[in-house]
């Protein structure tokens, strides 16, 4: 009788251990597979790392960064700029999704003629402020530009100028 307890016994470690087998490469394929997800993104935290008590200077009296000059710009031309906001009646039906598949914000703006990824400044409003061309307009707007806006009052107060623009 304990001799069949002790075949079962080991007859169901066998079993266990086999099936134990494709649960572990499946977890480990996804730890590996995706290690920015894990148990510390449960928690909800405001900070990021940890909050320093002194700063860096009160160990480095040196520079700390090299002072970088403004990109030459490669072309220089004049168009048209308006702006515009992220509204339903002034974009399609994802008004804060750009056209490269990015969120509106902050120096972005929009343009037929040139390709995504594009940067562009307008020295003569913004100075060295330096816009990224991540939308696009309607199709019969080829040499134009918008700017894009987070408040429909100031895109209405920019209105329409033409400006120059540098193509870096």
């Amino acid at each position: 009788m304990t001799i069949k307890i002790n075949n079962s016994i080991k007859s169901f470690k066998k079993e266990f251990k086999k099936s134990l087998k494709p649960l572990f490469l499946l977890v480990s394929m996804l730890v590996f597979s995706f290690p920015q997800t894990g148990i510390s993104q449960d928690f909800n935290q405001d900070f990021a790392g940890p909050i320093p008590k002194e700063t860096l200077k009160a160990y480095y009296n040196g520079p700390t960064l090299p002072e970088i000059s403004a990109r030459a710009a490669d072309r220089t031309m004049y168009i048209m700029v308006s702006a515009y906001n992220s509204l339903p009646e002034q974009t399609d039906s994802t008004p804060f999704i750009t056209a490269s598949n990015t969120r509106t914000r902050d120096g972005i703006v929009a343009t037929n003629s040139l390709p995504f990824g594009s940067i562009v400044r307008f020295p003569d409003v913004y100075g060295d402020k330096e816009f990224v061309v991540e939308d696009r307009m309607n199709k019969r707007y080829y040499y134009q530009m918008d700017i894009w806006m987070e408040h429909k009052v100031d895109a209405i107060n920019f209105g329409s100028q033409f400006l120059k623009m540098e193509i870096l």
